[in-house]
């Protein structure tokens, strides 16, 4: 009897393992056109896509949680330790490369949210939403109230090289954004194929009936917690390519606002699709940009009708527009 019984991360969907190889090569081929696209755009337009792509990641991180039901509102506490960690590793360690600072920030977020993964992966719901806000904004106290990091004004970090070579000042703004694009297009790759593996669809039936997964010899719990850390490492090297891009870093990056952008690019994009993610990211700055530029006191209000009518219409996010039925209609 027990043998008959498949446990659920033992084998790997033979759909996921077919998709792959063309996953790869279309994200390969999309991120290096969007490298070379950015030769001609304008300086202005290159940085909003570069502030879209590094945002787009550490949405990315709520979306792994999202496959498994539920919501974080403490994004912003990854996105300030990658952003602190690039910044202090530049100043007091002398660690100028920005591959080596993005991936020491998502290193250091990881590590910061693994001793608290095993604990924080049995609340669910709101409790799971509040307990990951409190200890974002526990954060945002202590920063502000550190003086030794520039308290609540934060402080300013230099220019990053790239592989001990200097950055020259007519196009240090387009390499950083290739970098950006570039790392945020391997991870967006690795989370997607992590997404068809066996191991996370486990995710998707952890959200859909946890006491079934557990019934075939799952565990909800390391399911929650993988994803929990998973999440962490990309905000963090989303934080970092942000700081790297503004040359500054405050608590702000830890605000529960902060936090509630990146769910709003969440939702706004969809747990389907990963692409789908980094689209919903660039729209929330394009929106951002020119809101605030013709309507600066009523920015906000725009991003939240954008936001209803996207519920109301897209129940399943952007991605559902190139999904099945089933997603068109929230449903996985």
């Amino acid at each position: 009897m027990h043998a008959n019984v498949i446990h659920p991360v033992a084998v790997r969907p033979p759909l996921a393992a077919s998709r792959t190889p063309r996953i790869l090569a279309a994200g390969v081929a999309l991120t290096a056109l969007i490298a070379v696209a950015g030769a001609f755009l304008p300086k202005w337009l290159t940085f909003l896509l570069t502030m879209a792509a590094s945002h787009g990641l550490v949405s990315l991180g709520i979306i792994m949680l999202m496959r498994c039901g539920v919501v974080s509102f403490g994004q912003g506490m990854v996105f300030a330790l990658g952003g602190y960690t690039a910044a202090l590793a530049f100043g007091k360690l002398g660690l100028t490369d920005a591959v080596g600072m993005a991936l020491a920030g998502g290193l250091v977020a990881a590590l910061v949210a693994l001793p608290v993964a095993r604990l924080i992966a049995g609340y669910r719901g709101i409790f799971f939403a509040m307990l990951t806000l409190a200890l974002s904004m526990v954060l945002y106290g202590v920063l502000v109230k550190t003086d030794a990091l520039g308290g609540s004004d934060g402080f300013n970090m230099g220019r990053p090289t790239l592989f001990g070579q200097a950055l020259p000042d007519a196009s240090a703004g387009y390499v950083l954004f290739v970098v950006t694009i570039v790392l945020s297009g391997l991870l967006a790759l690795a989370t997607r194929i992590y997404f068809d593996s066996t191991r996370g669809l486990v995710s998707l039936a952890v959200r859909e009936n946890e006491l079934r997964v557990e019934y075939l010899g799952g565990s909800v719990r390391q399911a929650m917690a993988t994803n929990f850390v998973l999440a962490a490492f990309v905000g963090g090297v989303g934080g970092a390519l942000t700081v790297m891009s503004l040359g500054h870093i405050d608590p702000n990056f830890s605000y529960w606002t902060s936090s509630g952008e990146f769910v709003f690019v969440a939702i706004l994009g969809g747990y389907h699709s990963v692409l789908a993610v980094f689209i919903a990211s660039t729209v929330l700055e394009i929106v951002r940009s020119f809101s605030s530029l013709y309507f600066p006191n009523t920015w906000q209000l725009a991003l939240g009708i954008f936001l209803l009518l996207t519920i109301r219409f897209l129940p399943g996010g952007i991605g559902s527009l190139w999904a099945g039925g089933k997603i068109r209609t929230g449903r996985p």
